[in-house]
């Protein structure tokens, strides 16, 4: 899986434009990559972020115990950073847990990693920084329609922008992650497929 975790590493590094090949290599030799088997829990409610994680390949789950019930807050797949920024710069206890939903390619950063890789790589930095900032944007995006719209209209969000969740991920957890009980996400299915 290691050789295949280097050949994720550098079909990533060739998407920048802004960065020379020999600055792509040199970066990606600083980067810490790592591949995690399905089922792998990487952070646990209690403990602290002490890495973040960019998704090269796979699929993540995030989620709390509410009430003895896991609910799922968010799925990371490819190209997409799963962090807790509170708990990750802060090193504050998180109240959530973090799992691989498959066999999962992912950089690993740590702060003073990144500290390190920015002054060495100042194109770095600005790359790093427009990726949070489009996170951010689409996390912002996603929490205002969650708040705004029916269950209904969450699933039928997923079927449209993330069709490959559907795939991927046991309906227990989609059902919790749009708001509803595996019961309810089944009758909201039914109805979207027989109109």
């Amino acid at each position: 899986m290691q050789n295949q975790a280097q050949i994720a590493l550098q079909k990533f590094m060739q998407q920048f434009d802004g960065l020379t090949t020999e600055e792509q290599a040199q970066i990606a030799a600083n980067l810490v990559v790592e591949a995690y088997p399905k089922g792998k829990l990487l952070v646990k409610a209690g403990e602290a972020w002490r890495l973040c994680y960019f998704v090269l390949e796979g699929c993540m789950r995030q989620y709390k115990i509410v009430d003895e019930t896991e609910v799922t807050t968010q799925f990371y797949t490819e190209r997409e950073a799963a962090i807790d920024f509170n708990s990750y710069i802060n090193q504050a206890k998180s109240d959530s847990y973090l799992v691989c939903m498959e066999d999962t390619i992912v950089i690993e950063g740590n702060p003073n990693q990144e500290a390190d890789m920015y002054e060495r790589f100042p194109k770095l930095q600005q790359i790093t920084r427009a990726m949070m900032e489009q996170d951010f944007g689409k996390m912002q995006e996603q929490f205002s329609r969650f708040i705004a719209s029916s269950a209904e209209e969450r699933y039928t969000h997923l079927l449209n922008h993330r069709p490959d969740l559907l795939q991927r991920v046991p309906l227990q957890h989609l059902a919790s992650y749009i708001g509803v009980t595996p019961e309810s996400l089944s009758r909201i299915r039914k109805r979207i497929q027989s109109k």
